[in-house]
């Protein structure tokens, strides 16, 4: 379990990525591309104090259009000029860091008539969407520190299975430990025996797209272990 002062550093880091992901629905236009959009990203986070990133130097990896069902790693990544367009599925990712406290934060963004919309009209948008935010609240429900990372592997990729939806991720995982070494993370994956307890942090993030479907979709928070042993969002 983490201890306080933990909690309270990690959370301001993670709310500071948070608070950047609000404001860019409303600054995204049909002219953006993805360099553009992570441009605008990573100035909001220097603007909050946060410059420096523990994800391969990519402070904001932003996917769209053609790329929105890309899974790449930020030591790869390079942010294409196509540009949004009418209509479009722009994901963020931010890895801010401050010392040894980190953010990870994701958004799916639907875009319609060339605006960011809360409401999408597109049915692809809204089961996308609607599965990502209800997978993450039966997931608080369901995982206790005693759950192992390959558990909660397995019942993520079953739940994605059973409802019509494909892995994306190029690990095929689906989050990582919060650590303060970027290769000490441990990964969601099938074959990981470690209890989520022994982690202070981990990350849940599934890239998932409907079976047959055009677009990918990410939603990402961080998650820790209270006194009580209840799982809760940073």
């Amino acid at each position: 379990m983490p201890t306080e002062s933990q909690i309270a550093k990690h959370r301001e880091v993670q709310k500071a990525a948070k608070a950047v992901l609000a404001r860019l629905a409303n600054m995204i236009t049909s002219t953006d591309t993805e360099q553009s959009i992570a441009d605008k990203a990573y100035a909001m986070l220097c603007e909050s104090g946060y410059t420096e990133t523990w994800y391969h130097q990519c402070p904001a990896l932003v996917l769209l259009g053609s790329r929105s069902c890309v899974s790449v790693s930020g030591r790869d990544y390079q942010p294409s000029t196509e540009m949004v367009g009418a209509a479009n599925l722009v994901t963020v990712d931010l890895s801010p860091t401050h010392a040894e406290y980190w953010g990870d934060c994701a958004r799916s963004f639907p875009v319609e008539n060339g605006k960011v919309t809360q409401a999408p009209q597109l049915l692809e948008f809204r089961n996308g969407l609607s599965f990502l935010r209800h997978l993450h609240m039966q997931m608080l429900e369901v995982v206790t520190p005693e759950t192992t990372f390959g558990q909660l592997y397995d019942w993520a990729n079953l739940r994605i299975r059973q409802n019509g939806f494909v892995n994306l991720d190029y690990r095929n995982n689906v989050g990582h430990s919060i650590v303060t070494k970027h290769d000490d993370r441990q990964y969601i994956q099938s074959d990981n025996k470690i209890a989520l307890g022994d982690a202070p942090f981990f990350s849940f993030e599934p890239f998932i797209r409907l079976k047959g479907g055009k677009w990918g979709f990410k939603h990402e928070e961080i998650f820790y272990f209270n006194a009580s042993g209840k799982l809760e969002e940073l």
